[in-house]
């Protein structure tokens, strides 16, 4: 599926947060979304699937508003994964991904919704700590729950706040490849980044968000040591790895 947003804007009382942004991603595309903090990723993304109400501007799944559809219908085309979850209850594995069901249908689950999920956590490796508590197990781990959650909802759309944050390299190349590999079912997919190098690895496009604007976006040559200085403030070197640009910082420049 096709998303496009078109002059986006957004203010936390009045104090613009996000200006006049206007980006697409293709059917089964990864956009990285980059950019210090307070650059307004998470509120991009939350605008997106609209959690939060943009002052101006529209959000569109193949020419369909976002806008005009309810909360529930939104939920079915988009899959959100949090940094993390701000409640949490005694609950085990499976039935934290069959929450992602929800939108699909009433207040008990049927066998659409209990193959889904079975699915999804055999595709994703899961089904040895299937019926574990979801608080004991380590926090790779329930990043993974995490995104399984939100693939049984069946999306259209992606989209990942942070998705390797607090994991360690095992854990952050393990997640990542999940999502890679969901290109293959044409979901379309926009996660926020801090670690550029993963933005490199993982993505097939990078917008690079500075103040609520858009810096520069594109494939993975807009990632220079002339735009990295811009937007964080930081000198860099970047070499040629395998193949890859690697990004290595040098010094904070002084104002």
């Amino acid at each position: 599926m096709k998303v496009e947003i078109s002059d986006l804007k957004f203010s936390y009382n009045s104090v613009p947060v996000l200006e006049n942004l206007n980006f697409g991603i293709d059917s089964g595309e990864i956009l990285a979304i980059v950019g210090p903090n307070a650059s307004g990723k998470t509120t991009l993304l939350k605008c997106i699937n609209r959690t939060l109400e943009p002052n101006r501007g529209t959000v569109l799944i193949d020419d369909v508003r976002l806008d005009n559809l309810d909360k529930k219908d939104i939920a079915k085309k988009m899959g959100h994964v949090p940094q993390s979850d701000s409640k949490s209850f005694p609950t085990t594995v499976f039935d934290t991904v069959l929450m992602g069901r929800k939108p699909h249908g009433s207040w008990k689950p049927g066998e659409r919704d209990l193959e889904a999920t079975s699915k999804i956590i055999c595709k994703l490796d899961l089904q040895d700590i299937a019926m574990r508590d979801i608080g004991e197990i380590s926090g790779g781990q329930r990043q993974k729950v995490r995104v399984a959650r939100a693939l049984a909802q069946e999306p259209d759309v992606l989209l990942l706040d942070e998705p390797t944050s607090s994991l360690d390299l095992r854990h952050q190349l393990e997640v990542l490849n999940i999502v890679r590999e969901q290109m293959e079912d044409g979901i379309s997919t926009a996660m926020a980044l801090h670690d550029l190098n993963l933005a490199l690895k993982y993505s097939d496009k990078i917008l690079m968000l500075k103040e609520g604007q858009i810096f520069a976006a594109g494939g993975k040559e807009v990632v220079t040591s002339r735009n990295i200085e811009s937007v964080y403030g930081v000198s860099v070197a970047i070499e040629e790895r395998a193949g890859q640009p690697l990004v290595i910082p040098e010094e904070p420049l002084t104002n």
